[in-house]
């Protein structure tokens, strides 16, 4: 009689792998995946347009049923102004950040 090996159990961190937070930002345009935004602000560019940028997206993820995002910063990207507005605003709207 042979015995089957026991069955592998499904691995947790495939279920884990959180949803990241791409941002963009240039002296013209802040972006972070929100391009459909850009007709209906007065300025793309300021601190303010970062953080009604950030205040949308937190609104939209919670609505798809997504609790928690990670963010990853380039290298010469700081926690300082327009990166400060859009991380915050999405925190503020209640989604986590891992």
């Amino acid at each position: 009689m042979v015995i089957p090996p026991p069955a592998k159990p499904l691995r947790i961190i495939n279920f884990l792998k959180p949803y990241v937070l791409k941002m963009h930002f240039t002296n013209k345009f802040v972006s972070a995946q929100e391009k459909a935004l850009r007709p209906s602000m007065d300025s793309t560019r300021d601190v303010a347009a970062a953080a009604k940028i950030g205040k949308i997206l937190g609104e939209r993820l919670l609505l798809k049923g997504i609790p928690a995002v990670a963010v990853h910063l380039k290298r010469e990207q700081k926690y300082h102004g327009k990166v400060k507005a859009v991380i915050d605003s999405v925190r503020e709207a209640g989604v986590k950040l891992l």
